[in-house]
């Protein structure tokens, strides 16, 4: 029975890997390396990604920053009393009459062809 169990100094000496049972022993140490490999290779695509995520919502609380900002500047521009300034330094001014509506009035009878040519 006491040859089923490994002792520390065994471990130690490194016996475990040169015994004539070592077979086992190398298979579940490349298995447990392997699942160390994965297991880093995950954890560094999860960061590659949080990382990612963090710049792009910067850029886009930024963006968004920059649309407010072009926005109110349109809106600015757009008044009347900035457009009536910036004309007035080009010698224009704004009308002092207001502008009247023109209605033209149509005939709703329609006439034929033959009608207007004789007309």
């Amino acid at each position: 029975m006491r040859k089923n169990l490994v002792s520390p100094m065994d471990v130690i000496k490194a016996k475990i890997l040169v015994h004539e049972d070592s077979a086992k022993n190398w298979a579940i140490i490349i298995y447990v390396i392997c699942l160390c490999l994965i297991l880093i290779w995950n954890t560094q695509a999860y960061e590659t990604k949080v990382f990612k995520v963090t710049a792009l919502t910067h850029e886009v609380k930024m963006l968004r920053a920059e649309f407010v900002d072009t926005r109110s500047e349109l809106m600015e521009l757009k008044m009347e009393s900035t457009i009536t300034k910036k004309l007035e330094d080009e010698g224009i001014y704004p009308s002092e009459t207001p502008p009247t509506k023109i209605k033209v009035n149509l005939e709703s009878k329609k006439e034929s062809f033959w009608s207007r040519l004789w007309h």
